[in-house]
């Protein structure tokens, strides 16, 4: 009897045995399948990353990659028009454009390139197309602001300042002569190297304006505290017909050295310091609109 029950016993586990090794053997063939899923982990994150570089680079970038340098966002603007600087870009050797603007794109509210520099009030400002060209239309409730490109030019090889302006409202009673109704519907401003420490009072400048009262030709020196440096042309005024866009042309080499005699340098020493253009109805407390465009130095 107990060599019976011995001999079950050893029968049982033997069976039991073997659908256990039955098992692992059927799941050996598996195992390479196991060992090639491995090396396709999750990619990394610099990998999952990686695809998208291509688009970024091949997005549209004209205006980052044709337009002159700017300013960093953190360049606070100054009294003196040094930033953002613009390379001067000759045309023929001939012509140095200042102001061809070929789209009606702003960037931080001023044309690419270009500061945008706030006085006070809120500029009314942007770019408009015209049958052959952009210009820049700007409109002042009460206020003074304007646009600065830092470019550097010779004006001994490029003596020659041109542009076309049009004013459409001139501010009540803008009068350059007086402080307190010193507005114009628009003004061009030429810098030149400083000639001392701090810059904003040490920056010989030559401002070209479209002025109400005063007469044209009128130069003199601005009313303004700290405009000592500064010397003003009464190009157009009252007299001029609104509406119309007129064509101007001024030789500033000349202009620096007859207006400008009083100054450290009887003419002017290295490049400009840059360019502006302004609009301001503050101190008249009215309002007053004007247009510019295709502003260039030129050698002839």
């Amino acid at each position: 009897m107990k060599r019976m029950l011995t001999l079950i016993i050893s029968a049982s586990l033997f069976l039991a045995f073997v659908p256990l090794s039955g098992c692992q053997k059927a799941e050996e063939p598996n195992k390479p399948e196991v060992s090639a899923v491995l090396p396709t982990a999750p990619t990394s994150p610099q990998t999952a990353i990686s695809p998208s570089a291509p688009e970024q680079s091949g997005a549209p970038s004209a205006t980052v990659t044709s337009a002159p340098p700017r300013a960093p966002a953190t360049c606070e603007p100054t009294a003196a028009p040094e930033a953002p600087a613009a390379p001067a870009k000759s045309q023929g050797m001939d012509i140095v454009m200042v102001a061809g603007f070929d789209s009606a794109q702003m960037q931080k509210g001023a044309p690419t390139g270009w500061l945008l520099d706030i006085k006070k009030g809120e500029p009314v400002i942007n770019l408009e197309r015209g049958s052959q060209i952009y210009y820049l239309h700007m409109i002042s409730y009460e206020s003074s602001y304007g646009v600065k490109n830092g470019i550097k030019v010779d004006i001994k090889e490029y003596p020659y300042l041109n542009w076309r302006w049009k004013v459409a409202r001139l501010p009540d009673g803008g009068d350059v002569r007086k402080s307190d109704t010193d507005d114009q519907a628009i003004q061009i401003y030429v810098a030149f190297t400083p000639t001392g420490f701090p810059e904003a009072l040490n920056t010989p400048i030559l401002g070209y304006i479209w002025d109400n009262e005063a007469p044209r030709g009128w130069t003199g020196r601005s009313p303004a505290v700290g405009g000592g440096k500064m010397r003003y042309v009464v190009v157009r005024n009252k007299t001029d017909r609104l509406g119309q866009w007129y064509t101007e042309k001024r030789n500033i080499y000349e202009d620096y050295r007859k207006l400008l005699k009083d100054v450290e340098f009887a003419e002017p020493t290295g490049l400009t310091h840059g360019v502006e253009f302004y609009i301001n109805t503050q101190n008249t407390r009215s309002a007053a609109e004007s247009y510019i465009c295709d502003v260039y130095f030129s050698k002839r």
